[in-house]
């Protein structure tokens, strides 16, 4: 940094800094889409590979890995999702694994990806899509939109359309009825979205401030922060 006479501020400016084409709304993160489709990429390619080795006999780490992830997220939509659809829970085992690894970014060095992408002519890039609120809304969005679509096929239009005019005052309240379910439905992606962005992003900030320090403060407070943001990344993609 003080090679290249760039302040703290300014190191900290550039490290936020996404790599876009256009300008306003109808900007496009590049770097947001090239980490979410190459970490989309891996978890496939990751869970083909096991399911194609996988075997009856003692699972390799791999496929004992897989298998975890595979009963934990099925638990977790039975217990939630009563109705019978196949295509919940691996929807919901891609989504988990998927935020995962948009998370697990922020423990890669915060200078390592820039610096290498810098020796191409790329002046900016941030390697965590969950810092950038066009992608973790995009993922609440998307998430809500196929809530709908699944408890509409599933339920049925008719049984749906009661279940949201007559829960949970009954069917003489309808109207305030559905005023709750549209706040619900309205906070529970912006909750969501913003939870996911603001502790990821806080989490970069921390370690791009730690980046700031001297060598060897960098070592003393980066790996504990490290670890315990292992825990971060994890908890948010449960959420």
């Amino acid at each position: 940094m003080s090679e290249s006479g760039h302040s703290a501020t300014g190191y900290i400016v550039h490290h936020l800094t996404n790599l876009k084409i256009g300008e306003g709304f109808w900007a496009l993160h590049i770097d947001t889409l090239f980490f979410s489709i190459s970490l989309g990429a891996l978890f496939l390619w990751l869970f083909m590979k096991a399911a194609k080795s996988a075997t009856s006999g003692v699972p390799g780490p791999l496929q004992n890995f897989c298998e975890i992830m595979v009963d934990f997220v099925d638990t977790q939509v039975k217990d939630s999702f009563h109705g019978r659809n196949p295509v919940i829970a691996p929807l919901a085992l891609t989504i988990f694994v998927w935020v995962f690894l948009w998370n697990a970014m922020d423990l890669v060095p915060v200078d390592l990806l820039p610096s290498i992408a810098g020796l191409f002519g790329i002046h900016y890039l941030r390697s965590v899509p969950s810092t950038d609120l066009n992608s973790t809304f995009g993922m609440s969005i998307s998430v809500l939109l196929l809530v709908y679509y699944y408890s509409i096929k599933v339920k049925g239009p008719v049984h749906f359309a009661m279940e949201v005019l007559t829960h949970p005052f009954g069917k003489w309240l309808m109207p305030f009825n559905l005023l709750l379910r549209i706040v619900e439905d309205l906070a529970k992606p912006i909750s969501l979205g913003l939870r996911l962005f603001g502790n990821l992003y806080a989490g970069e900030l921390i370690f791009i401030l730690i980046a700031l320090l001297p060598w060897w403060i960098q070592f003393t407070l980066g790996w504990p922060w490290a670890v315990f943001h292992i825990l971060v990344i994890t908890l948010q993609a449960f959420i």
